[in-house]
């Protein structure tokens, strides 16, 4: 039976570790060929070990090493991935990160980094990645010219004091994803965005590291588990794959109901 993202190429950012490892392996499973971006050269060797995973579970897979908040690394990593294998056809915008500190004493280098990464790195990966969906015909692997999945989080409308830098980049990467899906529809190109809740991943390690600070974060969570990678790489599978074809333009929250005001369910 032919794999719902066979023949395709993807490229996953910020894929060496957490959700973007765990997005990389499951469209691997699916049929795609997966270009693993890493940031730094210290984190190749976590690449490197994602790469080996879906080899040795029969998928393709390349590390690649770009600074995604970069214009030219960026440039560099389509330009090479494209001269390997042809094209991309997806794109998974991943790659993010967190330096928190309350408002009044965040640090514009702070505020800067985190929206470099999160939200300009997005637009610049989406940048590229459409216009190689512009530049050759629709490809007979999928009905879509090209699909966009922006990695956002509930965050891009719930509040989060102590974490502006953070919320404010979700949001932008909300906006810009609802506004480039409207650009590109009538030329085939699907663009959406996954919205997790509270994934076991490195970055949020200390919130459910004990079991008081599980228990904490379980009250805000109404089906009281802690999500996993898979959770968030199964639906980066459904939004790239032709399942999914009319859907275009939106946000998908897999958060186990975080955003269903959770501290209201004992009537407030």
């Amino acid at each position: 039976m032919k794999r719902k993202l066979e023949g395709q190429i993807a490229i996953v950012t910020g894929a060496s570790s957490g959700i973007g490892a765990g997005c990389s392996k499951e469209l691997a499973k699916a049929g795609a060929t997966v270009v693993v971006n890493y940031p730094i050269a210290q984190t190749r060797e976590m690449a490197e070990k994602v790469v080996e995973e879906i080899v040795a579970d029969g998928g393709r897979a390349i590390s690649y090493q770009c600074d995604v908040s970069k214009e030219e690394d960026v440039k560099r990593m389509f330009a090479d991935t494209i001269g390997q294998f042809g094209t991309v056809d997806i794109l998974v915008n991943n790659a993010g990160l967190q330096k928190d500190a309350p408002f009044t004493e965040m640090t514009l280098d702070q505020w800067n980094f985190v929206l470099g990464v999160n939200l300009t790195g997005q637009f610049l990966c989406a940048r590229e990645a459409i216009k190689e969906f512009l530049r050759r015909i629709r490809r007979e692997v999928s009905c879509a010219a090209g699909k966009i999945i922006c990695m956002s989080s509930v965050h891009e409308v719930i509040p989060w004091a102590g974490h502006a830098n953070y919320a404010a980049s979700k949001g932008g990467v909300m906006l810009m994803m609802k506004t480039i899906a409207q650009e590109f529809a009538p030329k085939m190109i699907r663009i959406n965005s996954i919205a997790p809740g509270a994934i076991a991943t490195p970055i949020n390690h200390d919130a459910w590291d004990t079991q008081s600070h599980l228990q904490e974060l379980l009250k805000l969570i109404p089906q009281k588990r802690v999500g996993q990678v898979e959770d968030i790489g199964k639906a980066a599978v459904w939004l790239a794959s032709d399942d999914s074809d009319y859907v275009n333009g939106t946000t998908l929250f897999v958060d186990g109901g975080m955003t269903l005001y959770p501290g209201f369910e004992d009537n407030g």
